[in-house]
C-alpha cells in the first residue's frame, strides 16, 4: 500500500509530495522547499521514517516545484526526472528567482526524462504518467490505478484549474489535457494537487465550474 505525506512549503504554499509503500522504497516528487528549515523538515522526515528515496520527479519545473530539487538530489542520491518538454522552462528558473528578489533557489538540472505511459516504480508499487500539458509545455501527472489516486501537479483544483497565464502556457492544451485524461478516470480517483486542499474526480466533475460552462 502507497502512502502518501506532503508538506506545504516556500511563500508559493507549493504542496511537495513523499510517497512510499511497506519496503519503505521512496520517491519525492516536486520538491519546493525553499528555506533551510523546510529542506531539514523533508530530510527529517525521510530519516525518522526510515526511507530509502528512490526517484525525485517533477509534475513540471515552475519555479515553486523546484526550489528544493539540487538539494533533494545531492542529499539523497537520486536522478531527477521530468518531461522534456519542460527544459525551456527549468533553463529560466534562475533569471526568473533573480527578477523576483527570490533567494536560496540553486539551479538544478534534469538527469533523465519521462514520457506518458511510462511506469515508475519503487518498492512494490507504481505510478502510470499521464502527459496533461496547458499549465506548462511538459507537464505530467502520476496515476495509481489500485488505489485511484492521481499527483497532479497544477492541472486540476478543487473548483479552479492551473493558471494558463504564463510563458508557453495554453488553456486550451489545458482543457484539454483535464478533459481527455483526468475526466476519464473513475468519480472516486483523488486528485492531490500542486496547491491547496485534495479533491476527487466525481467532485470536479460536478462542480467545477470550468468544466460546466
Amino acid at each position: 500500500m502507497i502512502h502518501i505525506h506532503y508538506f506545504t512549503f516556500s511563500p508559493f504554499a507549493e504542496n511537495t509530495y513523499i510517497l512510499w509503500d511497506e519496503t519503505k522504497e521512496t520517491v519525492i516528487i516536486d520538491p519546493g522547499c525553499l528555506a533551510q528549515y523546510e529542506k531539514e523538515e523533508l530530510a527529517d522526515f525521510i530519516a525518522d521514517n526510515q526511507l530509502t528515496v528512490k526517484h525525485l520527479l517533477q509534475t513540471h519545473t515552475h519555479l515553486d516545484h523546484v526550489f528544493g530539487s539540487a538539494f533533494v538530489k545531492r542529499k539523497f542520491g537520486v536522478k531527477m526526472l521530468m518531461h522534456k518538454n519542460e527544459l525551456p522552462i527549468l533553463s529560466n528558473v534562475e533569471s526568473r528567482c533573480n527578477m523576483w528578489g527570490i533567494k536560496g533557489y540553486e539551479p538544478v538540472e534534469a538527469d533523465g526524462f519521462i514520457n506518458e505511459g511510462d511506469i515508475i516504480k519503487f518498492g512494490n508499487s507504481e505510478l502510470e504518467i499521464l502527459f496533461v500539458p496547458g499549465h506548462a509545455p511538459g507537464h505530467i501527472a502520476f496515476v495509481n490505478h489500485d488505489q485511484k489516486f492521481v499527483i497532479g501537479g497544477d492541472v486540476l483544483f478543487r473548483g479552479s484549474i492551473g493558471r494558463y497565464d504564463f510563458p508557453l502556457c495554453s488553456y486550451t492544451d489545458l482543457m484539454n489535457s483535464i478533459q481527455t485524461k483526468f475526466m476519464t478516470l473513475d468519480d472516486d480517483y483523488k486528485v492531490h494537487p500542486g496547491h491547496n486542499e485534495p479533491t476527487t474526480i466525481g467532485l470536479e466533475r460536478r462542480t467545477n465550474p470550468y468544466l460546466n460552462q
